[in-house]
């Protein structure tokens, strides 16, 4: 472990929460008020989180996602057992090759199956290349992309569309906000949740700290938020090798 690394980023924190609670009332500000209900929305149903993003976030806002390494589009999970491209991230290793609409059929020497899904190997080293085959109007192709670090920010309509392709039964988790902070247009958001991995049933909790921008007629400029990812890995029975 970096200890300087760790009393950095605490003596940062520490910094943090103290400039902000100067600015923090006892009253949620207007802008408190929908970062929570924000929160709120996406705990409780798809079409309440759906409604509240249309409604909240700026035309212009920008929802800043998790880092990942790997090739940089997204597909609809309901598809059981395809993969299907659906939307492709700019600037990443699939833009350069990949169009919307095309099937994965076989990625590293696995067919794509129901079964398979999570033995995929998108995730991994990046720089390295992965062969797989896709379907691209009805005829077979091979391919080659190499991994890269992508940054998944979406806009307003990409977001709505993500939203769209999300499971409502497998919607809702039991959410608790432990803290609100904000200062001048921004709030930060610390929060937890608790919730079930439908794919191995087990339960997992983590924290999350949410951050929002406010723009000058109170929507929704920006969202970003750190997580435990790694934690709820380990709590569902993944592990991280090399």
């Amino acid at each position: 472990m970096n200890i300087k690394l760790v009393v950095s980023t605490i003596a940062a924190l520490v910094i943090c929460n103290a400039s902000l609670a100067g600015h923090h009332e006892t009253e949620q500000s207007p802008n408190e008020t929908v970062a929570v209900n924000w929160l709120k929305a996406q705990a409780t149903g798809k079409e309440e989180t759906i409604a509240y993003v249309a409604s909240n976030l700026a035309d212009d806002g920008q929802i800043f996602g998790d880092r990942y390494v790997g090739f940089g589009f997204t597909f609809n999970p309901n598809d059981e057992g395809k993969m299907i491209v659906d939307r492709i991230i700019p600037n990443s290793p699939a833009a350069e090759i990949l169009k919307s609409g095309d099937e994965f059929t076989v990625v590293n020497g696995v067919s794509v199956r129901k079964a398979t899904m999570d033995k995929l190997s998108f995730r991994g080293k990046p720089g390295e290349a992965v062969k797989a085959t896709i379907k691209r109007g009805g005829k077979r192709q091979n391919i080659e992309v190499s991994r890269g670090i992508i940054s998944n920010n979406s806009n307003k309509s990409e977001l709505i569309a993500d939203l769209e392709t999300g499971n409502a039964d497998d919607w809702p988790f039991e959410l608790k906000i432990n803290e609100v902070l904000s200062k001048d247009n921004i709030v930060y958001v610390w929060s937890t949740g608790k919730d079930v991995d439908t794919v191995v049933d087990l339960p997992f909790e983590q924290h999350v700290v949410t951050r929002f921008v406010f723009n000058e007629e109170g929507k929704v400029q920006a969202v970003g938020r750190l997580s435990e990812d790694r934690f709820v890995l380990e709590q569902t029975g993944y592990n991280i090798s090399r």
